[in-house]
């Protein structure tokens, strides 16, 4: 029977997630890739791309430019599944050029033997 959201793997995931987080806003690239599973069955579907594949997500991120990547989140939500599964959805608000938009953001997460990978991530904006 599987097991939701047993609050110790809610913890470990949500701290992974705020880690996550942090790297995003301040463009530690090493750590936003750690954070990916290194594999060719990986996807993010990212505001304005889609990314296969570790090797396409690392570049995106090698490439990305550092400047204006804050943003508040909002509705943070960690479901898990037994010990090993975990979706995380959010909401943002996020200023681009001049514009403030909102925005919205999920990721899968598994428990591998060298311990929690996102296995698949999709940000977008919220029509104006």
């Amino acid at each position: 029977m599987t097991q939701i959201n047993n609050p110790a793997v809610v913890s470990e995931v949500t701290e992974l997630y705020l880690k996550y987080e942090q790297a995003l806003c301040s463009n530690d690239v090493e750590t936003l890739i750690e954070l990916f599973w290194d594999a060719a069955e990986v996807v993010r579907f990212g505001a304005t791309e889609n990314l296969y594949g570790s090797a396409e997500i690392q570049a995106f991120r090698q490439a990305r430019s550092p400047v204006n990547l804050e943003r508040e989140m909002f509705n943070l939500k960690v479901v898990t599944f037994n010990d090993n599964m975990a979706a995380v959805t959010l909401e943002f608000r996020r200023k681009v050029g001049e514009k403030e938009r909102l925005g919205r953001q999920s990721q899968m997460w598994h428990k591998f033997s060298e311990g929690w990978k996102i296995v698949s991530a999709h940000v977008s904006f919220l029509p104006d």
